[in-house]
């Protein structure tokens, strides 16, 4: 049995023993191994399934696979949690969507332009992403702000149905888009002087071992939710013993639930596809967004206390210059170094705001 079928089933295993336990610091340190391991397990994983059933359909089983579990982490954090879970929502789903739209965008494309100089992919299909995750990010973290119905940064029962059904139905049209009508947008652009991807001309795996990648998948992902939350008390001590605010806790378990995508994004580029990459980066972002949203809204008839889904002025400033710095990216439909590092730079101004808010 190779790595990357041992360690999905091992980290399972180390979950099962360790979940709702307090680990000893020796324990913490192997969790942390294991996890990564997951991780890295995940990806090779999602390769196999994505080059059996081709692009975009692959981005699409990894950013929909990591949020359905990344959804349900939230709604059980917030069941078990109380009212002291009212913003756990917004601030992983908004850490979700800076460290997507920054973070993985701006990493993908510093890779690609480092091996091509000049980076190329479809205007037409990022540019729909784009403006969906807008939508989506203005619809139900923007609006909460400044809506009155009700005190504070929340929405009214009818304004959060109405969010929840918008995301959704937004979220629905998109994947029709990129997986039927339109599929040819969200395909990979060759590179200028690239020699070919060595995937594209590799027969395909068979379905039984598609299967199996898929199911190891789902089990790696899962691994990696469950860890991610059983080493959050060590976590927690970690951003308490810095010095930084207990909202930061929730941006560390986002960066380590994405880890997989990351990873997967910053490979697709370094091998010439940008195009996936950005498929990635945005379909976590509007999945995070579209499925989250309304999970929540059904998970709310039986939660107690607010729910907080309003961003603050810091976070609306970020979001803002993140959509507007975006676009200006994605519109000419190639990008060098300088745009991948303005995005890294956005994703270092979220991070440093969220120690110093």
């Amino acid at each position: 049995m190779s790595w990357t079928r041992a360690v999905p089933v091992l980290a399972v295993i180390s979950l099962v023993l360790t979940w709702g336990r307090t680990p000893g610091v020796v324990v913490v340190v192997l969790l942390a191994v294991v996890l990564a391991g997951s991780v890295l397990a995940a990806v090779h994983h999602a390769e196999v399934v994505a080059h059996r059933v081709g692009e975009p359909f692959g981005s699409l089983v990894l950013a929909v696979a990591v949020t359905v579990i990344e959804v349900a982490l939230i709604v059980t954090l917030m069941i078990s949690g109380g009212p002291e879970t009212a913003t756990l929502a917004r601030d992983t789903v908004f850490a979700a969507l800076m460290i997507t739209t920054t973070g993985i965008v701006g990493l993908s494309l510093m890779v690609g332009a480092r091996r091509f100089h000049v980076t190329l992919f479809n205007a037409e299909g990022s540019g729909a992403a784009l403006s969906t995750v807008a939508t989506l990010a203005a619809l139900s973290l923007v609006l909460p702000t400044f809506t009155t119905s009700e005190p504070g940064p929340e929405f009214s029962s009818s304004q959060l149905a109405f969010a929840a059904l918008a995301s959704l139905a937004l979220y629905a049209m998109f994947v029709v888009t990129q997986t039927v009508r339109h599929r040819d947008f969200f395909l990979p652009v060759a590179q200028a002087g690239q020699q070919g991807d060595s995937d594209e001309h590799a027969a395909p795996p068979g379905n039984r071992e598609a299967l199996v990648s898929l199911a190891l998948l789902l089990v790696a992902l899962v691994a990696v939710v469950g860890l991610a939350k059983v080493e959050s008390p060590a976590i927690e001590d970690a951003v308490a013993a810095a010095g930084f605010p207990p909202s930061f806790v929730g941006v560390v378990i986002a960066m380590l639930v994405l880890a997989p995508e990351t990873l997967a994004a910053a490979r697709a580029a370094r091998r010439g596809r940008i195009q996936t990459s950005l498929n990635l980066a945005y379909g976590s972002a509007m999945a995070s967004i579209g499925l989250t949203i309304p999970t929540i809204a059904v998970a709310s008839i039986w939660l107690d206390g607010p729910l907080v889904l309003g961003l603050g002025p810091t976070q609306l400033v970020l979001l803002i210059l993140t959509v507007v710095v975006s676009v200006l990216t994605i519109v000419p439909g190639r990008a060098t170094r300088l745009q991948g590092g303005v995005h890294l730079v956005l994703l270092a101004a979220f991070l440093f705001l969220a120690v110093n808010p």
